[in-house]
């Protein structure tokens, strides 16, 4: 915990919120494939921050936190299986894909507590021959740069503003009125999965034509954990 009070950790309810969110994905046409369990390193649920996808490349990350980096492991064997294209994060470059937002061929990175300047060079190194611009976002007051930002179909990025450092940074930002608000996973069509803690958000979502998908992932908000932590989406 970084920026949060600990507090208890209900493990049967996680359990079935995350088969939730997991049916969630397979019901709206997602094809789902799951990386062995890792009984030993807890925070492995949040299987965003051990691999990003650009187009057909894996980036297998280093998470900055040290207990993390086992994560990693299985993660690399089963991105390899898929057939994409291998890159990793070296040391000392450390990167967690919580920290990186794409937008097109823009990406921003988070540079905080879990991400380093290496990390971000490294990144830069791999992206860039592929078209990418790699964006480096200064993070002090979240976890993770997808805690504060997210974006919707359109690029418009989406955030709760106390939690961002600079929205500046972005050509075009839209606040939204709560914290779980700030994070969507773009389904398709339209289709934006988010927190169920989030209905003034949600609302604002539909007026702009998108349809929510809500889902209650309350005891990993507890973890610093939102809807893009759980899963790593390939689009082939």
């Amino acid at each position: 915990m970084t920026h949060i009070e600990r507090s208890p950790v209900d493990f049967a309810r996680a359990m079935r919120q995350w088969e939730v969110y997991v049916d969630t994905l397979r019901d709206v046409g997602w094809g789902i494939v799951e990386v062995p369990a890792a009984p030993d390193c807890p925070d492995s649920v949040f299987i965003e921050d051990t691999v990003l996808m650009y187009r057909n490349v894996a980036v297998i990350c280093r998470p900055g936190a040290d207990e993390r980096k086992p994560e990693v492991h299985d993660v690399d064997k089963v991105v390899e299986g898929l057939g994409c294209s291998l890159n990793r994060i070296h040391a000392p470059g450390t990167l967690d894909g919580g920290d990186v937002l794409k937008i097109g061929d823009t990406v921003y990175v988070g540079r905080g507590g879990r991400t380093n300047g290496e990390g971000v060079r490294q990144l830069r190194s791999v992206l860039e021959p592929l078209g990418a611009t790699v964006v480096a976002v200064p993070l002090t007051k979240v976890l993770h740069l997808k805690s504060a930002v997210t974006a919707l179909p359109d690029g418009t990025v989406i955030g709760f503003p106390p939690l961002i450092d600079d929205t500046t940074v972005f050509p075009r930002f839209l606040p939204v009125p709560e914290e779980g608000g700030a994070h969507v996973v773009l389904l398709g069509d339209g289709r934006l999965l988010m927190s169920s803690d989030a209905p003034r958000s949600a609302q604002l979502f539909r007026e702009l034509g998108y349809t929510p998908v809500e889902v209650d992932i309350s005891e990993f908000v507890k973890l610093e954990g939102c809807v893009t932590c759980l899963s790593v989406r390939l689009r082939h």
